[in-house]
């Protein structure tokens, strides 16, 4: 009785899964599969996408029916585009109260993922080269045989790699590597970031999404309680390292971002 009368305090799928226009979602037995799209086709990050995934995730995690979450791409893209090439020194300026909505957000966006207690697997259906940490992050990362993982946006688009990639990819590929990634714009594709740590298996592309259900149905065998416990402890040393550095780069960020315009 005392279950029933908690259950609106929780957030449900039909709460959700029509409220985002750049996520759709489907749940079978407990499995969620949220897959990252504009206008039906592959995603083009943006604003709009970088709002939602922050309040999807805090929805997904306050959800105790998601039991597994599948992260994907729509299409043959999962996260793009690599802007264009062009003078940086000031395309991305913003006003001290622009970047104070957007840091906050960023903060969160990370947070909120690794608030979810229940294992993520990503399956990178293509090209990530926007906001490609994201997932790198999840407990099990497949890779379809197109897909590359690049941070296009930041340093050599004109930004501090703040805001999560400078925890995540030194973190898993080492920190040579990772620095390296950051600072020059190295596109991986599915081999390489196999064999830097990146990636768990390369699948063909019409393989990617059976396996990821698959292996979310090997976990579903578990009991509920050894899923969930399990994902809040093999996140943990990533969750601290986000909540100890992630303010830091979003600061150094910010001070660029919000600098006085070249002339």
């Amino acid at each position: 009785m005392q279950k029933e009368a908690l259950k609106h305090l929780r957030t449900s799928l039909d709460a959700y899964c029509d409220k985002y226009e750049t996520i759709t979602f489907r749940r079978e037995d407990g499995i969620l599969e949220m897959a990252l799209g504009t206008d039906g086709g592959p995603l083009v990050w943006g604003r709009q996408a970088h709002a939602e995934l922050e309040e999807a995730f805090l929805n997904i995690g306050r959800d105790r029916d998601n039991q597994v979450v599948i992260l994907t791409g729509t299409g043959d893209v999962f996260s793009g585009p690599v802007p264009e090439a062009r003078d940086n020194r000031n395309k991305h300026h913003q006003s001290p109260d622009a970047w104070g909505e957007l840091g906050w957000e960023a903060n969160r966006l990370h947070a909120n993922m690794l608030a979810v207690d229940v294992p993520m697997i990503s399956a990178v259906n293509g090209p990530a080269t926007r906001h490609a940490e994201l997932p790198v992050m999840c407990d099990i990362v497949l890779a379809g045989e197109a897909a590359t993982f690049q941070d296009s946006a930041h340093f050599v688009g004109g930004l501090v790699p703040g805001d999560g990639v400078h925890v995540v990819f030194p973190m898993i590929m080492g920190l040579n590597r990772g620095r390296y990634f950051l600072l020059t714009g190295q596109e991986l594709d599915a081999k390489q970031a196999l064999d830097y740590g990146l990636v768990n298996e390369i699948l063909p592309a019409d393989a990617l999404l059976p396996r990821a259900w698959e292996l979310a149905r090997q976990m579903l065998a578990q009991p509920e309680l050894n899923r969930r416990y399990s994902r809040l402890l093999l996140v943990e040393d990533l969750r601290r390292r986000m909540s100890e550095m992630l303010p830091y780069g979003l600061a150094l960020e910010g001070l660029c971002i919000t600098r006085p315009v070249d002339g």
